[in-house]
This record gives structure tokens, C-alpha cells and sequence, in this order.
């Protein structure tokens, strides 16, 4: 089973940037998508990003043109960076990998945009 941590979270002011990383226990080759969700208090996890193996990409409306997802499978790595961050963004940050059918969630990192 496919081991994912998250990394990268943390406090940053709003038009700040932030990058997150999802480390993989596999090359990401090897993972049919990887996807970045995030969840508020209160509310429901929501999509954000999503890379497949093949590279093409997706995004929620509400991040397109800020955020991007991209791979390093040298390091087994996907990343979400976050530009022009808003305080609706906050949340905890998931990483999930779906493989021959199997989900695999981490253990999330938390952003927070504040002034």
C-alpha cells in the first residue's frame, strides 16, 4: 500500500505563497493520480488539484490560476504550490493517491492564511 506525507503547511499572510508536498512511498509513476484535498472546520473536504501519471492536471474553480500541481518522480514528490493565498483558504491540506483501484490518504498538513 502506497505511504503518503504531507509537508510544507504553516502560516502565511494573504497574497502569500506556499508550497506543499506530498512524498510518496512509490514513484509516482507508478500511482494512477494523486490528488491535493483540503478540509475547514465545519465543512466538508473538498478537491483541489489532481495529477495523473500520464501528467494532465485538474483544478477546483476556486484555485484555478493560483495553485499548480506538479511532480518530481525523482523524488517521488507531488507538489501543490499556492499563490495569492486568501484567508478562505485555510484549511488542512490532504494528499490522496489512488492506485489499481485503492485509495490512500495522508495524514494531512495545516495551512492558515491570516494577517
Amino acid at each position: 500500500q502506497v505511504q503518503l506525507v504531507e509537508s510544507g503547511g504553516g502560516l502565511v499572510q494573504p497574497g502569500g505563497s506556499l508550497r506543499l508536498s506530498c512524498d510518496a512511498s512509490i514513484s509516482i509513476f507508478m500511482i494512477n493520480t494523486v490528488a491535493w484535498y483540503r478540509q475547514a472546520p465545519g465543512k466538508q473536504r473538498e478537491f483541489v488539484a489532481a495529477i495523473t501519471s500520464g501528467g494532465s492536471t485538474s483544478y477546483a474553480d476556486s484555485v484555478k490560476g493560483r495553485f499548480t500541481i506538479s511532480g518530481d518522480n525523482a523524488k517521488h514528490t507531488v507538489y501543490l504550490q499556492m499563490n495569492s493565498l486568501k484567508p478562505e483558504d485555510s484549511a488542512v491540506y490532504y494528499c490522496k493517491a489512488t492506485r489499481l483501484g485503492e485509495e490512500t490518504w495522508g495524514r494531512g498538513t495545516q495551512v492558515t492564511v491570516s494577517s
